[in-house]
């Protein structure tokens, strides 16, 4: 009987031991590629998870650089998603700040945290290219430039819009638009005078007005007879954004009035 018992005893001590060999096995591993994503001051942190399971769940946490404790990210706490959203966190353009994020399954184990790489919204940020929007009058062309409402409430002091005049001649003419600027008209065109335009919007980050150009907007090119051409002689800058848009449809203006 003695020896029976002792068997059990023996047999229940091994799957303890097994139990906990498989449970150390299974550990989760830390998400990877833990970022931030941010474009036009729209801050959003980004991961790779560890494994495709549908029942890990992911907490994420944040600090200003220097300050020694984390703080929960309201919103992002036991989430499916593989991104959150720090934008309000996060818009001081003055402080670093860092993110972490730890995946969780079923309550019961836990990964490691993965730092992301510190963060400054004013240095980071991505600024998309602007929309541009033309309109033909009797006047003349009428030029719109649009941004997203929130990089003009962070930078509408600093922004400031570049307008290529580009005529098929290879002459170009640049007028400037600040972020307030509702339009601007480019009048006295010849006669079918062709043009194109292309928008460009720089910004000054420095005290001493140094300015930072981003990407232009949606470049065009012209095609006829299912050949792309672009403009000869234009100034070295925009000959790259042109070269750069072969893929692109760009519309030339033909201006009639």
């Amino acid at each position: 009987m003695n020896t029976v018992i002792g068997l059990l005893h023996g047999a229940l001590l091994l799957l303890l031991l097994c139990h906990l060999s498989i449970t150390t096995s299974v550990m989760l591993a830390p998400p990877a590629q833990v970022r931030f994503d941010s474009v036009d001051y729209m801050n959003i942190l980004r991961w790779t998870p560890s494994a495709s399971n549908m029942s890990l769940r992911y907490y994420i946490q944040w600090k200003i650089y220097g300050e020694p404790q984390w703080l929960d990210v309201s919103g992002c706490q036991g989430i499916k998603k593989h991104q959150c959203d720090l934008t309000g966190l996060t818009s001081d353009p003055t402080e670093w700040y860092y993110a972490r994020v730890h995946a969780d399954y079923l309550s019961s184990t836990k990964s490691a945290w993965t730092l992301s790489p510190r963060f400054n919204p004013r240095w980071d940020t991505k600024i998309s290219s602007p929309v541009l929007r033309l309109n033909v009058t009797e006047h003349g062309i009428v030029v719109r430039v649009k941004s997203p409402r929130l990089l003009v409430r962070k930078m509408h002091n600093s922004l400031l819009y570049k307008i290529y005049l580009i005529h098929t001649s290879g002459e170009e003419e640049v007028f400037e638009m600040d972020c307030c600027s509702k339009k601007l008209t480019l009048q006295e065109l010849s006669h079918k005078t062709k043009v194109a335009l292309v928008a460009l919007r720089s910004v000054s980050l420095h005290s001493d007005h140094t300015a930072v150009s981003f990407p232009f907007s949606s470049l065009r090119c012209g095609a006829s007879q299912n050949k792309w051409t672009c403009l000869p002689s234009v100034s070295s800058s925009v000959h790259r954004c042109l070269d750069s848009c072969r893929h692109t449809v760009m519309h030339f203006i033909t201006y009639k009035h």
